[in-house]
């Protein structure tokens, strides 16, 4: 599904390149959970933007569902983004204007959708998170975990092959948090959505299939779950 080859990303302060990422190379198939772990300003949130199509890398190569995106027009970038990509922020960045069905509503009004069809679609989205009790509030009259799953409701109703989510808990209580993550297993495991997520918590992590640790802007380790146990290179850890 991912295909990232020498991936560097960098900006230009008096004359000097100052590397946000460095020669990053990684596949992801569909179908998998992937946590990125690391220090602040490891680079985490630059890739996972990289990856939404949000921000442009400096250099190297980025396939998404066999497309080159880094040969790709902004527009042509917008339009598979909006076609096939979910982001879930830990700020919410909910439209405060909005009501929380209009805020669910939006990705598809950018979809060529009859607005019976668009009604019916978030009338599933807001029974499935349980929210429909809330669907003619604004986002400021919600708890930070009511808002967080109008978030999530708002990326998957368009139905994106591919989620991802930035800090998802990192605004939350541990129970609010922890209803989020099952939220996330659940959507990997029976809707076999693809997730990418950034987190700084080895617990949320470890919701995950995979775990890449980044350290100054480059992969310092890879860990897969296999057999029970995490493994680093063929190493129990």
């Amino acid at each position: 599904m991912i295909e990232l080859q020498h991936i560097s990303k960098w900006v230009t302060i008096g004359g000097l390149r100052t590397f946000i990422l460095k020669d990053i190379n990684l596949a992801i198939n569909q179908g998998e959970f992937v946590s990125i772990m690391g220090p602040s300003g490891s680079g985490k949130s630059t890739l996972l933007n990289v990856l939404g199509m949000l921000d442009d890398q400096s250099e190297g190569e980025y396939h998404f569902l066999g497309t080159p995106v880094h040969s790709l027009k902004e527009k042509q970038r917008s339009k598979l983004y909006k076609q096939h990509i979910g982001f879930v922020f830990q700020a919410y960045h909910l439209i405060d204007e909005l009501t929380v069905y209009e805020n669910i509503e939006t990705p598809l009004i950018y979809q060529d959708l009859k607005s019976s069809e668009r009604q019916s679609i978030v009338a599933d989205a807001l029974d499935r998170f349980n929210i429909v009790g809330k669907k003619d509030l604004f986002p400021t009259q919600l708890s930070g975990g009511q808002q967080q799953l109008v978030g999530i409701a708002r990326a998957l109703v368009a139905r994106p092959k591919l989620l991802l989510a930035d800090e998802p808990t990192g605004n939350l209580n541990s129970k609010q948090g922890e209803e989020i993550m099952g939220i996330f297993k659940e959507l990997n495991a029976k809707d076999g959505v693809t997730i990418v997520q950034v987190t700084h918590s080895e617990k949320n992590a470890e919701y995950g299939s995979r775990i890449i640790d980044l350290l100054d802007g480059r992969i310092e380790t890879e860990r897969v779950m296999a057999n029970g146990s995490w493994t680093n290179h063929g190493m129990k850890i």
